[in-house]
């Protein structure tokens, strides 16, 4: 099917069918497609270009009925793609890395001023993605913060885990 960071094809578009399109509506439209693009149906007097198009088109009618047939693999696409609609569609203010923002001590995350005099908290369970975003606490803004674990300097890192020496030197 598609790899577990999201669906690589929309199995939908190649058939033609949207997400709502019952069980038989998909089997008539993979049936018409997978009629017009075997290999066994094909003029002789297209190019080999064309020929190769309608081979590559039948394989994914074919996978496209194979994912979205079976209700099992088709209820994890459709997870998968309102999963990418929702991560596509957050509107993102601006994009920070860790070095723009403050440590606090107190709380132990880190926090950046928004405009609105709220601010936008990043706190420790955050840090393991490369990108993250975060909304204010006052408005509607949000900011993506980008860098993870993997971006910051030792010294930074260890603010993030008390009792290291390294923590002790900023607070």
């Amino acid at each position: 099917m598609a790899d577990s960071s999201g669906p690589q094809k929309n199995w939908y578009s190649i058939l033609g069918a949207c997400p709502t399109d019952g069980i038989q509506e998909l089997k008539q439209k993979y049936q018409k497609l997978i009629l017009m693009f075997h290999p066994d149906k094909q003029r002789l007097d297209i190019s080999e270009g064309e020929a190769e198009q309608h081979i590559q088109r039948f394989i994914d009618v074919d996978q496209a009925w194979k994912i979205l047939s079976n209700e099992e693999s088709r209820k994890e696409y459709d997870l998968q793609l309102r999963a990418l609609e929702l991560k596509q569609s957050w509107p993102v203010d601006a994009r920070i890395t860790l070095n723009e923002m403050n440590w606090d001590c107190d709380t132990k995350c880190y926090t950046y001023s928004c405009r609105c005099g709220g601010e936008f908290i990043l706190e420790k369970d955050d840090l393991q993605e490369m990108e993250t975003i975060v909304c204010c606490d006052s408005c509607s803004l949000s900011i993506e913060g980008s860098g993870g674990l993997q971006g910051l300097p030792s010294a930074a890192a260890s603010k993030l885990f008390p009792g290291s020496s390294e923590a002790n030197k900023y607070c």
